[in-house]
């Protein structure tokens, strides 16, 4: 009999079957859908993720721009420098090689050789370009550039021009000055990169890396003088030494254009901070001048007018004022010319308190100057309405007032410009990457502060300073006039007056007739010697401008000097002249009659071997002599072309070839 069939049978498989075919389209329909979700949804999270495992994006620092003087002489350059690793395995000669990189790059053989025993050898450096040059062609080795900030000479005006922070920008990490103050047109735009990573995360060079280039800064003209520099700075120094001084400031500006030459800043330990434009003192006897322009433009007082000295003591409600060195009468010529506290206040007495104040504040005490330069200081000058019963007096002899050394150069110069106040700039040039101009300096008026006639009286005033009998004397050049104050003020410390302590200072125009150069020094309590501006700053400053003169490339106009006439003491000087005096080396187009007829005399050139620069270029000034500097900036002389006991002649340049001081001497 046949066997009976289960009708279910069949069924079940195809049940089986779509079972399958269900769980099958489900899973496919989900792998669908992931796929989608991954490609569609999260595809760029992935790809960022693969791409980062391979590649990565790197800032590519832009050059930042260079700072140069007025000649064009670097103060600030960025140099490109390098970082060199080193995959050993990718040698192709390591017994060959591996020497090389060390002869190369002057590393001890065994340094390299205990380095190449990693995976990936680095050596920080940084190295010049010239020192990886012969490298790069070096299969294995792995470069990486380096901007790095460089200053050709490190403690060139240093408290002005500041210096770049860690992270190579002026800004917040940054050490202030013009570094900061400039950052922003200096820093450039940085571009960017995509570099190519190996299994071990290494970097390595792909030939298109670079997708955006950096845009270098731009370079800044400075108004600074790099010879006038040098000199306020050495005189600064030695002025400081030799008086055991406290600290102080030197500024040099330009009164018809209000560019600033030299700033030097400088503490008894040898730090510098930029005091010249934040920190202010009381200028004691270099307001006189300021009194008098009141006196004049108010017209209360009478041509030859004088006042009684009183004996040098001067008794006022609630204080005393006193001359140093006391005349039976005096006009304001004399007061001027032997600053006499008595005098000046005496006359300033006729003045109202708002015509005092407000001559003053023309002259710019009280407000910033507006130069180029951070956190600068305003000084002190209270209005009328919050003065005391002394303080007019006060006022007319520098005291109640503070105020900094560049505002003093800038109130000055207005009195050299014809009375019109300038504002003072570091600034002369802004050059973008390429060459093209982008700034030039003009100078900038801010006010007539008095007439021209009127400044034309308080030069002639400032000029019997320096004349025979006046606190200034011993600032007298040979062939030129100068137009100057002395300032002898106590110093303000704590709040008080402190005991024994003085701020000498000094304010002169050089030449006095069509004056090309503000010079202001202050010496902060000088304590070896006098502490009176007659004995310190004026001296210092005569030493300076004899430098300056003596200099080829600093910013003097040699033609309009030649026409200026000596003064009658001065007209005819011998040999001999007095210790500092430099009467036969400048040169302009002008020429004696000497030179113009060939017989141009010579002298004998000293011998300065084994001196400092400084004194060896200042014995070679005084003969007569230019000087041109050959070695290192802090070393002594060597010997000199032509050599010493030689004839040379007046005029002509002598050779200083100078060696590094022993290490016993640094």
């Amino acid at each position: 009999m046949a066997p009976t069939r289960h009708p279910r049978g069949p069924a079940r498989s195809l049940v089986r079957l779509q079972v399958v075919q269900i769980g099958l389209a489900v899973a496919l329909f989900a792998l669908v859908l992931r796929a989608a979700q991954v490609q569609l949804v999260e595809g760029h999270r992935y790809a960022a993720a693969a791409a980062a495992q391979r590649t990565e994006r790197v800032q590519l620092d832009a050059r930042r721009g260079a700072l140069y003087d007025r000649h064009g002489t670097a103060i600030a350059l960025t140099q490109e420098t390098y970082h060199l690793g080193v995959a050993p395995n990718e040698l192709r000669d390591p017994i060959r090689d591996v020497p090389a990189i060390a002869r190369q790059l002057r590393l001890a053989p065994r340094d390299v050789d205990r380095a190449m025993h990693r995976r990936y050898a680095w050596f920080a450096g940084p190295f010049t370009a010239l020192d990886v040059q012969p490298l790069r062609a070096m299969r294995g080795i792995h470069l990486e550039p380096v901007l790095r900030r460089f200053y050709p000479s490190s403690e060139f005006a240093r408290a002005v021009i500041g210096r770049v922070g860690d992270d190579g920008r002026g800004g917040s990490g940054g050490g202030g000055g013009l570094e900061r103050l400039l950052d922003s047109l200096l820093s450039g735009t940085p571009g960017a990169a995509v570099v190519l990573k190996d299994r071990e995360g290494r970097e390595y060079e792909s030939p298109a890396r670079v997708i955006a280039e950096p845009i270098a800064g731009s370079d800044v003209v400075l108004t600074l003088d790099a010879e006038l520099q040098e000199i306020a700075q050495r005189a600064l120094d030695d002025a400081i030494d030799n008086m055991e001084a406290d600290g102080g400031d030197v500024v040099m500006l330009d009164p018809s254009t209000g560019e600033v030459l030299a700033v030097a800043s400088r503490r008894a330990d040898g730090s510098m901070r930029p005091s010249a434009f934040t920190e202010t003192f009381e200028p004691g006897s270099l307001a006189k001048i300021f009194a008098a322009a009141a006196l004049i433009t108010y017209q209360r007082i009478r041509p030859g007018e004088r006042v009684s000295g009183e004996g040098g003591r001067y008794r006022l409600p609630g204080r005393v004022v006193t001359d140093e060195h006391p005349l039976p009468s005096l006009t304001l010529a004399d007061a001027i010319r032997v600053s006499s506290n008595i005098a000046l206040v005496k006359f300033s007495a006729r003045l109202h308190p708002d015509e005092q104040y407000g001559v003053l504040r023309g002259f710019g005490f009280g407000a910033p100057t507006g130069v180029q330069f951070p956190a600068e200081s305003p000084g002190r000058l209270r209005p009328p309405r919050e003065w005391s019963r002394p303080s007019s007096a006060s006022l007319a002899i520098g005291y109640e007032l503070a105020v900094t050394p560049i505002q003093i150069a800038a109130a000055y110069g207005a009195i050299a410009n014809n009375g019109i106040l300038l504002e003072p700039t570091l600034i002369r040039e802004i050059r973008s990457a390429n060459g093209g101009l982008r700034y030039r300096h003009e100078p900038e008026p801010v006010r007539r502060v008095v007439t021209s006639a009127v400044a034309a009286q308080l030069r002639e005033l400032l000029r019997g300073v320096v004349g025979a009998g006046g606190t200034a004397e011993r600032a007298a050049l040979a062939n030129f006039q100068l137009a100057a104050k002395t300032g002898t003020a106590r110093r303000v410390v704590g709040g008080r007056y402190a005991v024994g302590q003085y701020t000498a200072s000094f304010a002169a125009l050089f030449p006095a007739d069509e004056p090309q150069l503000v010079v202001v020094m202050k010496i902060d309590n000088p304590q070896k010697g006098s502490y009176f501006a007659a004995q310190t700053a004026a001296p210092v400053t005569r030493s300076m401008l004899e430098q300056a003169l003596a200099a080829r490339t600093v910013a003097l106009d040699r033609a309009r000097l030649s026409n200026v006439a000596p003064s009658a003491e001065h007209a005819n000087p011998s040999l001999d002249e007095p210790d500092g005096v430099v009467p036969y080396v400048i040169s302009w187009p002008y020429a004696p009659d000497s030179v113009r007829s060939g017989t141009q005399p010579e002298r004998i050139v000293p011998d300065v071997t084994g001196r400092s620069l400084r004194v060896a270029a200042r014995t070679l000034h005084r003969s007569g002599f230019h000087v041109v500097v050959k070695g290192p900036g802090g070393g002594v002389i060597e010997h000199t072309w032509p050599a010493a006991g030689e004839r040379a002649a007046v005029g002509s340049t002598v050779t200083m070839f100078a060696e590094p001081l022993p290490p016993s001497h640094r």
